[in-house]
């Protein structure tokens, strides 16, 4: 699987990363480094706590990641996500995880493919 293939799967822009980084070898090297970002997980051991700061700093890291990588799905499900957690919200919190988590399996999924070369 190409890098390019690997954006497709997970339904993002590959051009649009590619005008922004540079070249494919580039943005291959870093993507894959996603898979080593704990905001995920920090940001589900933090609602399942009830520690809404925490969760909104996580899903505020990952927003930023997915949108400096052009993950253009988990990007915006996850910006919407960090704003509901913005406002010190947490009522609908469940129903955007589950969400930002399919994202971000179809996204961890692509990226590990890639990486594994299957």
């Amino acid at each position: 699987m190409t890098i390019r293939e690997c954006y497709e799967l997970m339904g993002s822009d590959f051009d649009g990363v590619l005008r922004r980084l540079g070249n494919e070898a580039i943005i291959s090297r870093i993507a894959v480094k996603f898979l080593n970002d704990p905001s995920f997980g920090d940001l589900k051991s933090a609602l399942s706590d009830g520690r809404t700061e925490d969760a909104f700093r996580a899903a505020h890291t990952l927003k930023g990641v997915c949108v400096n990588l052009g993950f253009d799905r988990l990007y915006e499900c996850s910006s919407e996500l960090t704003e509901l957690l913005r406002a010190g919200r947490t009522d609908g919190a469940d129903e955007l995880l589950e969400t930002v988590e399919h994202h971000y399996g179809i996204t961890a999924d692509a990226l590990t493919r890639f990486r594994d070369g299957t």
